[in-house]
């Protein structure tokens, strides 16, 4: 039954790598200057590299905007988009399989009653023009700084295309490899609520978090999708919209990749954290609109966009507006009737508690409302219930997403051990590392105590004033860690691999 349920996330993965892959090496294939078969390859392995090396930092914005949390709903959800991207690919559109995952996501959202995060919404939005926009210029400026090196290098015809055609490989398999990281997210995303796999451990070389192993399994099933077939997609980006010489499509495939790696890595934004510098969210973007901006940039710098063809990116962009209008609808009733027509669960419910320490915590926030006094002790299952009873209050907008957040039930409990092995030196210092230490042991029903107990510990656990957003992103960001590590069914997987061991002072 796993395997029945990941099948979706697989079919997701394989529509990916049809879909996604012509934005990688499409341009390279169309003008003739690499073969199918042999960049086709290279992309398949460095796909799979990207997914398990540097694909978890965009798949947790996938959990703040939905967190399914059971095997049948992320079946559901991923069968939904998959089907949208599948038909799209069939007609020859290079869609945005993070349109379609986004959009599923929201349609379970609104099919178990659970509040849409609003900002994390937003950000992924934000994205959809800001990837385009980026690749577009970053193309604009590699035209412009080509025709200047040709010109005052000026290599041999013979030896230019040697080196365009290495050049073409070699960021194909950066490409590859950043569509991997950054868009496993969108294919095994909605699956790390309900992983099913344990971690994998080979000797002392070899160590897979469970998490990876999930997405060593998609990364697979997207290197299918390239090699058995992205050349449906190919013809479309490579020469519809504008046609490109091989040195604009090694511009094109640079840009779009430099994109990709930007919203996907870790090192980066633990770079720009440390810098105290704005960090690029982890974000799972859109490989065709990058793509698609970059080939816009290319005809913008070559004679102000006269050689573009309008009509086939009027296409693109309202298959754009119609796919996560089409994933969100297929999601919601998919949902529906594998809840009551094949017997099957969706979602876990949520538990919310209103214990007293919460409502005073509350009430300090100024976000209750003096009638939240009378559910004082109320224990309620599931978000829509919870919702009704803190909408007949009164509560709505921001008030009831605090609440919400604040109430939820999200056990952890803080392991040094584990804390010392998972938590990055780089990211956690002696001053934020130490806190944590001395919290051994102890268990939060909330996360909002664990933050509070953290902060009473150490200054720099605290958020600052205005003027140091920066600061209060990499905060957040290290809470998010925290969070992540020290759920409570984690730290007894970690115990239980670990076996008797001395208690910590």
């Amino acid at each position: 039954m796993v395997w029945f349920y990941l099948s979706s996330g697989l079919f997701l993965g394989w529509s990916l790598g049809a879909n996604d892959a012509a934005n990688v090496f499409g341009t390279a294939v169309a003008t003739r200057m690499l073969r199918f078969t042999l960049v086709a390859t290279v992309a398949a392995v460095f796909v799979i590299l990207g997914a398990v090396i540097g694909g978890a930092g965009p798949a947790h914005t996938y959990s703040k905007l939905g967190a399914v949390n059971a095997l049948g709903g992320s079946f559901t959800v991923a069968l939904a988009a998959a089907i949208t991207v599948a038909w799209m690919t069939r007609i020859g559109l290079p869609v945005s399989t993070t349109q379609a995952i986004v959009g599923a996501i929201v349609g379970w959202d609104l099919f178990v009653g659970l509040p849409i995060d609003r900002p994390t919404l937003l950000k992924i939005l934000t994205t959809w023009v800001a990837s385009p926009v980026l690749t577009a210029a970053f193309a604009y400026l590699g035209v412009r700084l080509a025709r200047v090196l040709i010109y005052r290098i000026r290599i041999h015809l013979l030896d230019l295309d040697l080196y365009t055609r290495v050049a073409l490989l070699l960021i194909a398999a950066f490409g590859a490899y950043s569509l991997g990281a950054n868009n496993i997210a969108n294919v095994m995303g909605v699956f790390v609520g309900s992983n099913p796999f344990p971690e994998v451990r080979l000797g002392s070389l070899v160590h897979l978090s469970r998490i990876q192993v999930l997405f060593l399994v998609g990364g697979l099933a997207i290197a299918v999708g390239i090699l058995t077939y992205s050349h449906r997609v190919i013809r479309t980006v490579g020469n519809e919209i504008m046609k490109l010489s091989p040195i604009d499509a090694w511009i094109v495939v640079a840009a779009e990749s430099l994109v990709l790696f930007m919203f996907a890595s870790r090192s980066l934004q633990h770079l720009l954290m440390q810098l105290h510098l704005p960090t690029i969210p982890l974000v799972p973007v859109s490989s065709s609109q990058a793509v698609v901006g970059g080939v816009i940039g290319i005809g913008l710098a070559k004679g102000g966009g006269r050689a573009l063809n309008f009509s086939v990116i009027r296409r693109i962009v309202w298959g754009w507006v119609v796919t996560p209008l089409t994933a969100g609808v297929l999601s919601f009733f998919g949902l529906f009737f594998m809840q009551n027509v094949f017997q099957q669960q969706v979602y876990r419910p949520l538990v919310y508690t209103l214990d007293a320490a919460t409502l005073q915590e509350l009430h300090r926030l100024g976000v209750a409302p003096p009638a939240l006094d009378s559910l004082e002790g109320r224990t309620v299952v599931g978000a829509r219930a919870w919702q009704q009873q803190l909408k007949a209050l009164g509560l709505k907008g921001k008030a009831l997403e605090t609440v919400l957040a604040y109430t939820e039930v999200d056990s952890l409990l803080v392991d040094s051990a584990l804390a010392r092995q998972a938590l990055a030196p780089d990211l956690f210092p002696p001053a934020y590392l130490e806190p944590v230490l001395a919290l051994h042991g102890r268990l939060f029903l909330h996360r909002w105590q664990l933050e509070r107990a953290l902060q009473r510990l150490s200054p720099a656990w605290q958020p600052r004033g205005p003027g140091q957003e920066a600061y209060n992103r990499a905060l957040r960001a290290r809470y998010r860690l925290l969070f992540e590590t020290f759920q409570i069914q984690r730290v007894r997987d970690f115990r239980r691999r670990a076996g008797p061991r001395r208690p910590s002072v």
